[in-house]
């Protein structure tokens, strides 16, 4: 059986390099979605990268990564890594991708991918302004090429 696997960009495109997930998903409408794979744009919203997300066998999340010196850094990071338990919060904003991974993997079960894969992309600034710099856009570049590589050899597993 194919994989079915979901690609999640999360961050909010009004802070420069916040919006890399985003980019990235719309690069990969422009390019062609691969067979079995479903992309979406996450924005800043951590309860829909869960919902998005149940019944796929495989997740990739692109998010942003705070700036350390190093813009366009590619972070590849297995999932359970970076789950984390949600803080007692009534507000949804506090929810993020990694609270996501925790709680949809508890509620969900065997419905929630197996393999989930986050690749972080250093950001240059997260001030806000729209569009990427230079060495964050390159980044997401090489973050679509190394998924597609992921799912195509996922396909022929």
């Amino acid at each position: 059986m194919p994989p079915d696997v979901v690609v999640i960009g999360c961050g909010n495109p009004n802070r420069s390099d916040d919006g890399a997930g985003p980019h990235l998903i719309a690069r990969m409408r422009e390019h062609g979605v691969p067979e079995h794979t479903r992309i979406f744009d996450g924005g800043t919203d951590g309860m829909s990268v869960m919902y998005s997300a149940r019944g796929a066998t495989h997740l990739i999340i692109v998010d942003a990564r705070v700036p350390d010196g190093n813009p366009g850094a590619i972070f590849e990071v297995p999932g359970e890594v970076l789950e984390a338990p949600p803080k007692q919060s009534l507000n949804l904003h506090d929810f993020r991708w990694d609270h996501a991974l925790f709680a949809g993997r508890r509620i969900y079960g065997e419905d929630f991918p197996g393999d989930v894969s986050v690749f972080l992309i250093e950001a240059a600034t997260l001030e806000l302004g729209l569009g990427l710099s230079a060495a964050v856009s390159h980044a997401t570049e090489a973050v679509e090429t190394r998924i597609r590589e992921l799912i195509k050899g996922w396909s022929c597993a």
